[in-house]
């Protein structure tokens, strides 16, 4: 059997690829954290090109996709895509991506992260991390049937048939279920994180029924009794994805660079990426081709056809991007450069299997990676090892950003570990949190995470200044490798100053948060380039002259400087063209100017108090329609973050607090108006600002008693309603800081209210049992407002 090589490399995504389907020889279909699903058409062969149209355009992350084959109602199909938000769309591959979809299905109620289809049966079946699994009938397209009993994420699920669904869970547990949601045997030989199922095809030589994978790096074959036939080695790190052959044979790929192709029990080919992810992989039914995603962004297709291969070029640029890739050292474990061979070494030993990995000492001293091609009976370099930690005080870049420190986790003991990108700066908690989330791992590892940080910076000194990396995840701009300011795809927002660490009293929160991270040169530069659009579009009226354009370029140099603003005419004008900017230009082009008016809330009181066509800042900003139907998620959550800053200067908390009654209008209309789930970069920024407020009616500032109760009390009735309706952990925890801050402080009226009205006792005992109610810091809040009531 030849060797898979590559057919197509397909660029467009601007985050990873986190799920593939390949349901017909002309159409791959990809989703992805950029919260979007494409399909990619084959146009032309050969070499195959491919043009692809975005299918769905979600606001979170997407994880999961799977194709419903035609149906008289759907005669092109429909592709299925789930993620983030914790809804499951079902849309036909011919709309647009503005168009409604065909359905959406609600039921789960955290991250969707596993699809599969039964046409046989006419069913969907979904696995969340909200420890179920659901059945959804095709037409239909409401809950069906809820497989319970999980003890953690169901990371995957499998229509095995059209009577029986088979489960892989973090509980380290495979369930088999009939479809009327009927527990029929556990499987507990998995022994570790089951993170993929597939059927194995009826001819495969093992006589087992299914294979599963897991986070320990083994494949395990298992018959429907639940006997385990055979364990398959050779991956070095998790597993993500497995899917059937044709052939007969199985495809897997993981964590560790790598798909590879097994047969029998063998691994017959491994395909190393120039990527830390291969997070997917799926085959091609018909022609046996493979397509596969990856956290470079890419999609890549592979064939055994030379007709179906791709192009000269195309295979050269691809072996040079492996053979060029860095490995982290830490990614290899330790190594002693003086005792791995030379180069010779390739030319005169072979290797003892396929995927075997060879260490290089080069003359010039660097190390580089060589894995045996059994095949073609020749070692293949597939990167070279890099420094990966900096305990020397130097800097390390990590997809694309600086960070005194990349640390490899070990989530459980000698499991592989993942990379933790740290900042002395940083809260280890949120730096945790924000680890969990992008790996997709359990709550239940954040203490431990949030330990290991703590323990290897000990010495280091907390608080230096140390710049916050961009958070990962869609460009709303659709670039990458450039300044992010909260698109509804990233997955945690920029960090604002810290609230206080777990396991020490936090409440009262005494001290006003901000929101400040940005890199003012690229937001410069995109300013200067929207700009440049709107001119040569014919709308030079709405952008900024030259001389308005200087004005603002040089605000951006004097806040990069020094942080604060001293009150001067450039300052003044600044803020003019930025409202014009944020106010006035088409919704999708006003983001850096939103960007720096939020920024300018903390550095100047002069935001607060400059005229704005005749109104305030919030009333001119409420005036303008950013918090209006249909919303712009993005533009909302940067409002509610300048609305959230100015409490670092006297003159904006006293425009705060003066426009309370209004901003909290304009709060419930921006969550109205933001779909059934709410973005959690704006849920964020809510909580953020009504920390603030609470700090504010808590300390006294320029209110008398009775004012601060009267407006603590409406805050708390705005606070329950925030915890109650958010599923985010760092959204909950703000709100419970906050409203913590409120009924510790101001009196008996409130704590009145907070037990007979809103009964907040109750409100707390369902957050303790929640996802988020795990976490040590959510457990510590929790325990100090109960002692306060």
């Amino acid at each position: 059997m030849p060797d898979f090589k590559i057919s197509a490399s397909l660029e467009g995504h601007g985050d990873d690829v986190r799920a593939v389907a390949y349901p017909n020889p002309n159409v791959v279909i990809s989703a992805s954290r950029d919260a979007t699903v494409r399909l990619w058409k084959l146009v032309n062969t050969p070499p195959p090109t491919y043009d692809y149209t975005i299918s769905s355009h979600g606001s979170a992350f997407i994880n999961a996709v799977a194709y419903y084959p035609p149906t008289p109602e759907f005669p092109e199909g429909l592709v299925l895509s789930g993620g983030q938000d914790t809804i499951i769309e079902a849309r036909q591959p011919g709309k647009a991506a503005d168009d409604n979809a065909d359905a959406m299905l609600l039921g789960h109620a955290h991250n969707v992260c596993a699809l599969d289809v039964c046409p046989d049966g006419g069913w969907v079946v979904s696995g969340s991390w909200d420890s179920t699994a659901r059945l959804w009938r095709a037409g239909k397209w409401e809950c069906d049937v809820v497989m319970e009993g999980h003890q953690g994420s169901v990371w995957a699920v499998l229509a095995y048939d059209k009577d029986t669904i088979i489960t892989g869970c973090a509980d380290k547990i495979i369930r088999i279920f009939d479809i009327s949601g009927k527990l029929l045997r556990s499987i507990k030989d998995s022994r570790d994180v089951v993170r993929a199922l597939c059927r194995l095809p009826p001819s495969h030589p093992t006589g087992a029924h299914f294979a599963s994978a897991s986070n320990d790096g083994v494949i395990r074959l298992f018959t429907l009794q639940g006997q385990l036939v055979t364990e398959l080695h050779g991956h070095d790190s998790f597993i993500y994805s497995l899917d059937a052959l044709p052939t007969g044979e199985l495809v897997s790929s993981g964590e560790d660079r790598t798909v590879r192709i097994w047969n029998g029990t063998q691994c017959v080919q491994t395909i190393t990426h120039p990527a830390i992810s291969v997070w997917s992989v799926a085959a091609c039914k018909e022609t046996g081709d493979i397509v596969t995603g990856a956290s470079d962004r890419v999609t890549r297709i592979f064939s055994r056809s030379e007709e179906r291969q791709a192009s000269p070029e195309t295979v050269q640029q691809f072996d040079k991007a492996v053979k060029e890739s860095a490995i982290p050292q830490q990614q290899v474990g330790k190594i002693n450069k003086e005792e791995l061979p030379g180069p010779e070494f390739l030319k005169q030993k072979s290797g003892t299997k396929e995927g075997q990995v060879q260490m290089i000492r080069e003359v010039n001293g660097s190390v580089t990676a060589h894995t045996w091609s059994a095949a073609s009976q020749e070692w293949i370099a597939v990167g070279t090892v890099v420094d990966a930690a900096a305990s020397s005080g130097r800097k390390i870049e990590y997809m694309g950003h600086d960070y005194d420190y990349v640390f490899d986790v070990d989530v459980e003991d000698g499991k592989p570990p993942l990379k933790l990108p740290f900042n002395v700066s940083q809260n280890p908690y949120e730096a945790a949190t924000k680890f969990i989330q992008d790996n997709e791992l359990s709550m239940n590892y954040l203490d431990q995470v949030a330990q290991f940080i703590v323990q290897n910076t000990q010495g280091a000194t907390l608080g230096q200044s140390a710049p916050e990396p961009a958070p990962t995840g869609g460009d709303p701009w659709g670039q990458e490798r450039r300044y992010r300011p909260g698109d509804a795809a990233v997955a945690a927002a920029p960090t604002p100053t810290p609230v206080p660490e777990p396991r020490a009293k936090v409440l009262p929160q005494k001290t006003y948060l901000s929101i400040k991270t940005a890199n003012l040169k690229v937001i410069a530069k995109k300013l200067q380039e929207l700009n440049d659009q709107l001119s040569s579009s014919g709308s030079k009226e709405m952008s900024l002259s030259p001389p308005e354009m200087e004005t603002v370029v040089s605000l951006c140099s004097q806040l990069e400087t020094s942080g604060s603003l001293k009150q001067s005419p450039v300052v003044e004008a600044g803020l003019a063209s930025l409202f014009k900017v944020a106010t006035t230009w088409p919704a999708t082009s006003r983001l850096p100017g939103l960007d720096l008016l939020r920024l300018l809330a903390a550095a100047t009181p002069l935001t607060a108090t400059a005229d704005y066509d005749g109104k305030d800042l919030v009333s001119a900003i409420q005036a303008s329609g950013i918090f209006n139907s249909p919303l712009n998620v993005n533009n909302a959550m940067l409002s509610v973050r300048m609305l959230a800053n100015l409490f670092e200067t006297d003159a904006g908390r006293q425009l705060a607090v003066d426009r309370f009654e209004q901003i909290i209008a304009v709060i419930n209309s921006a969550l109205s108006n933001s779909g059934v789930v709410a973005n959690r970069n704006l849920t964020i920024a809510i909580a953020t600002l009504y920390i603030n407020f609470s700090v504010y009616f808590t300390s006294g500032g320029r209110e008398t008693a009775p004012e601060s109760s009267e407006r603590g009390l409406v805050l708390v009735g705005e606070l329950v309603k925030l915890i109650t309706s958010e599923k985010d952990s760092e959204a909950i925890y703000r709100g419970l800081v906050a409203l913590g801050t409120l009924i510790k402080v101001l009196g008996e009226e409130v704590k009145t209210a907070a037990k007979e009205v809103y009964d907040v006792k109750d409100i707390l005992e369902k957050v303790s049992n929640s996802g988020s109610g795990k976490e040590p810091r959510v457990k510590g809040v929790i325990s100090e407002i109960r002692e306060s009531l």
